[in-house]
């Protein structure tokens, strides 16, 4: 038997004798139990066993009702103890199966919180702590205050704390919500972190507001895990206090951008007869690296596809140098251009010549392969001279790719993320990406066949599987494709496996605390498992994949709650992500000290890293290959109008999208639960003719909720019709 805590211990006891206090929800089989510290909400599974909530508590003891007030599908306790008054609020719903609690705190004194215990407890029919529960995921770092989880038997519990409602707290208490959900079996759950700060008299603070769902499922395999995971979180999405977002003009900052990546001397480097982008601002010590260069070229000339421009001089400079990363003697390109190896320091193990980190081989590749499809012939010869080499090293690694490996002798440098966790476990849906660019590319079976063994090493995977955010979702899109030219259900399946461990990486919730304060954080992305920040490169790729994969499924009938979370992710993303831009931020929030290069505070180039709230940000650099996000969100979300003088911009996904005479229709993503901003943006004084623009919502026609000289602006439901004329 696992020993539990004093706190667990005298839960038990307690409960065991114990009536309840007021039943909350019959259909739910939910009630409020008082012990002699905590107001528990215990909901009872048809098997007889148990689980307790914590809301109320007080380390001192001696905890009480003053009074409780009932409603329809609610009810509110006020509780006090020695040093606090407490407010629990319990709402239930039916239609769900879930119940939220809310607790607030007002102190009597000033009041330090040096230790919370968690607020989950589980107990079998005899009233004993239960010992035996599955976790599938809880919240890592500042990530979302997620646990979902089989409680034995009885049933599973999507358990979500919104974690912005103790924003005040940490303020207050100089406190971080990073790491607070989770725990070990048999004491799982929230815990409020100890203050560093006391709390004060008189002021209320909120200490948990908790989203808990419950089922009869036991999901038993990754792919009954990633459903119910994504169901339960879209469902929860729709009850939470969302922040409302603003517009953000992408099209003047991509200017800006575009200005200083071409002219900064700190974004370039020169080696080998050419002029190369650095990885970041003044990082002339590393040499150049063929992904850095790919991941701006590709954005850049979607946005001059968009602008209706050829080319640029930043195009041209980028283009020129790419083939110098051509090995010969190995037939491949290489990470680190050939010419400057010399200049590697060897401080870390990838910097080192011809070591390769399994994702950065095949990424260059898949962009290679698009810039292909533009009929780019010296990038197709570098695929094609490069791709046996790429199979080779698939074969040899059996499809199970290690974190390092030596490019000439395929020796494994390091095997595993962390002791026991496996390599790389998301790289087979990038090879599986790449190798269908290729098939499509040249009608060779076996690069689909090669895509298929890749994407079998998918299976049996869970959350586990992300790596790398971008890589992980550009593995969605690769099993969705081959879903579509195989009708197999198993790659529609492991494209949900993709992205329910993708989802499982993102921040839903608003950091206001501290620096957080200058910048958003909800529904940020982090780029890898263990990460401490989000980070500009890795959320652009994801908002781009996603977009793809949305794309790839329009024809498809794909999970409901999935076209409901990309959409907001989009939504919330495109306004979100300019305060990577360190003009956007304050000056005293951004690191002191820079592992990579030089800080340019006027410069709009990303800075890689936004960190929580009591830690500065930008301290990895300023990332040259994170300015693709301006362009690469311009072409996604912003619909010229030809021979017309304004421009459409939504920020939700749209589909199927029609210019026909004086008229324009589309169809918005999403849910129609939720709903968009469409807006119309005049890029020229306001005619007199402009003011007969019309829009409709499945015929009928909406008023605009902001209407000025420079544009107008709608609010549209998802999955709906929409029509404009003018």
């Amino acid at each position: 038997m696992k020993p539990i805590s004093i706190w667990a211990a005298n839960a038990q006891s307690e409960l065991k004798s114990l009536k309840p206090t007021a039943e909350l929800s019959k259909e739910l089989m939910l009630s409020a139990y008082l012990t002699s510290d905590t107001l528990w909400l215990v909901k009872e599974w048809p098997d007889g066993n148990r689980i307790a909530f914590r809301s109320a508590f007080s380390p001192s003891g001696k905890l009480t009702i003053k009074k409780i007030n009932h409603g329809n599908s609610k009810i509110n306790f006020i509780l006090a103890c020695s040093t606090v008054i407490h407010e629990v609020t319990v709402l239930h719903d039916l239609e769900s199966k879930s119940f939220r609690y809310t607790v607030k705190a007002t102190p009597k004194i000033p009041l330090f919180i040096p230790y919370w215990p968690k607020d989950i407890l589980s107990f079998d029919e005899e009233g004993n702590i239960k010992q035996e529960g599955k976790i599938h995921t809880h919240q890592r770092g500042t990530r979302s205050g997620i646990l979902f989880f089989n409680d034995g038997e009885s049933g599973s519990v999507f358990y979500f704390q919104n974690l912005t409602a103790l924003n005040q707290y940490c303020e207050t208490a100089k406190s971080s919500l990073g790491e607070t959900v989770g725990g070990e079996w048999p004491e799982i759950g929230f815990y409020l972190p100890p203050t560093n700060a006391p709390l004060e008299k008189g002021k209320t603070y909120g200490l948990s507001d908790g989203f808990v769902t419950f089922s009869p499922q036991l999901p038993a395999n990754p792919v009954e895990v990633a459903t119910e995971y994504m169901n339960h979180l879209a469902s929860t999405y729709l009850q939470l206090p969302r922040p409302e977002r603003f517009y953000y003009n992408w099209l003047d900052t991509v200017e800006k951008g575009l200005n200083d990546l071409t002219y900064h001397k700190g974004c370039w480097t020169f080696a080998g007869g050419h002029s190369y982008l650095n990885a970041y601002v003044a990082d002339y010590k590393s040499p150049p690296e063929v992904m850095v260069q790919l991941a701006v070229l590709m954005p850049m000339l979607d946005y001059l596809d968009w602008k209706g421009e050829k080319s640029h001089i930043l195009v041209e400079e980028l283009r020129a140098g790419l083939e110098s990363f051509y090995q010969e003697d190995m037939g491949t390109i290489v990470r680190w251009l050939p010419a400057a190896e010399k200049n590697l320091d060897h401080s870390e193990e990838q910097k080192k010549p011809r070591v390769m980190d399994s994702w950065y081989l095949h990424h260059p590749l898949m962009n290679l392969a698009r810039l292909s499809e533009r009929g780019d012939k010296n990038a197709k010869d570098m695929l094609l001279n490069s791709i046996d080499y790429v199979i080779r090293v698939a074969q040899k690694f059996d499809y199970e790719w290690p974190v390092f490996y030596q490019m000439d002798t395929l020796d494994i440098i390091k095997a595993e993320t962390a002791e026991g966790q496996g390599g790389e476990k998301d790289v087979p849906g990038t090879y599986a990406d790449l190798m269908l660019r290729m098939w499509k590319l040249t009608g060779e079976s076996r690069f689909f066949e090669e895509a298929k063994k890749a994407a079998d090493k998918l299976k049996g995977l869970s959350f586990e599987l992300f790596y790398q955010a971008n890589n992980t979702a550009f593995s969605a899109g690769a099993m969705i494709r081959l879903y579509k030219e195989t009708k197999d259900k198993t790659y529609l399946e492991l494209s949900y496996v993709c992205l329910a461990a993708l989802f499982d990486n993102v921040q839903l919730w608003e950091c206001d605390y501290g620096n957080a304060k200058n910048f958003p954080t909800f529904f940020g992305v982090f780029p890898l498992k263990d990460a401490p920040y989000t980070a500009a490169y890795e959320e652009q790729e994801v908002y781009s994949a996603l977009h793809d994969y949305i794309n790839e499924a329009e024809d498809i009938e794909i999970l409901p709650s999935l076209r409901l979370l990309i959409a907001e992710f989009i939504r919330h993303m495109v306004g979100r992500v300019a305060y990577y831009y360190p003009p956007m931020l304050k000056s005293d929030m951004i690191a002191d000290e820079i592992k990579t290069g030089e800080i340019d505070p006027k410069l709009w180039i990303a800075l890689e890293d936004l960190h929580d709230g009591w830690e500065q940000s930008g301290e990895v650099g300023q990332e040259v290959y994170g300015a693709g996000i301006a362009f690469g969100i311009i072409p996604q979300q912003y619909y010229k109008i030809k021979n017309e003088s304004f421009i459409l911009f939504c920020d939700y996904p749209i589909s199927n999208f029609q210019k026909r005479g004086k008229s324009a229709s589309f169809i918005t993503g999403g849910d129609e639960r939720l709903s968009c901003r469409l807006m119309i943006l005049f890029q020229e004084p306001r005619k007199t003719e402009d003011n007969r623009l019309e829009v409709f919502l499945e015929k009928e026609k909406i008023i605009p909720v902001k209407n000025n000289p420079e544009m107008l602006e709608y609010s549209l439901a998802g999955n709906r019709k929409v029509k404009i004329s003018w």
